[in-house]
């Protein structure tokens, strides 16, 4: 594995599938003219990269917009079709999934490993990057260990190189349910401070088994932040009167 810093983005063109179409797209349209952030990674749909590597970029994607990141790519040597079809399964609509089928952009970042061992063939060692203007700014890149280290090319290790004053935002989910002014009152708070959540949904994502199970009651609202539960709309406002 190399370290590009300071050096431009190899020059390559991707064959990607958009709809029922074949598009190509370069290297100089990814990246000229923007600021722009890479994770690079062994494989679609593989364990850590759907677990922990992805979910993570596309969570913090407004966050890092916020400090002047115009794009987030995911590089993967797999083909478009599988790219997609991740993508899909992952809802991760603030990425942008690039294909490397030939893997000629990472052969060119000096990140072409092999992983016969697997039965994966040629693929990408993990890594991410922060590119301006096409020139590889910082680099971080995973220690030369067995197996499949992921320890500096996460989401929070990029945010802290390039906001380290940014202070990170709890977890916060909300159970709702749809007509419910409760869940509508505890959302409108949440929005009033600024803060981010996920909404799962009964009838849709889960169902009153998953709240009773969670939180031992069988109503919604049910709010949670940072692994705590807060309750229901009234005990959040009394949450952020505290």
């Amino acid at each position: 594995m190399s370290n590009m810093e300071g050096k431009k983005v190899p020059q390559v063109t991707f064959r990607t599938r958009q709809g029922d179409q074949w598009v190509d797209v370069t290297s100089s349209e990814l990246f000229d003219n923007k600021t722009v952030i890479v994770f690079s990674l062994p494989g679609a749909f593989t364990p850590t990269c759907s677990s922990s590597h992805l979910p993570r970029y596309n969570e913090l994607a407004p966050v890092f917009k916020k400090y002047g990141v115009d794009d987030i790519l995911v590089v993967s040597v797999n083909d478009t079709f599988v790219m997609n079809a991740w993508k899909e399964d992952e809802k991760a609509d603030n990425i942008t999934f690039v294909p490397d089928g030939n893997g000629e952009f990472t052969e060119g970042m000096g990140m072409l490993v092999g992983k016969e061992d697997l039965g994966f063939g040629k693929r990408s060692w993990r890594y991410s990057m922060l590119v301006k203007n096409g020139v590889v700014e910082k680099m971080f890149v995973e220690p030369n260990e067995p197996g499949d280290p992921f320890k500096v090319s996460d989401a929070d290790t990029m945010l802290k190189y390039l906001a380290p004053q940014h202070q990170v935002q709890e977890s916060i989910a909300i159970f709702t349910k749809p007509g419910c002014p409760y869940c509508a009152k505890a959302k409108q708070m949440l929005h009033d401070k600024g803060l981010s959540f996920e909404e799962i949904v009964l009838g849709h994502d889960a169902t009153i088994v998953s709240v009773r199970a969670v939180s031992g009651r069988a109503t919604v609202p049910q709010v949670f932040i940072g692994g705590k539960h807060i309750g229901g709309s009234d005990d959040l406002e009394a949450y952020f009167a505290k």
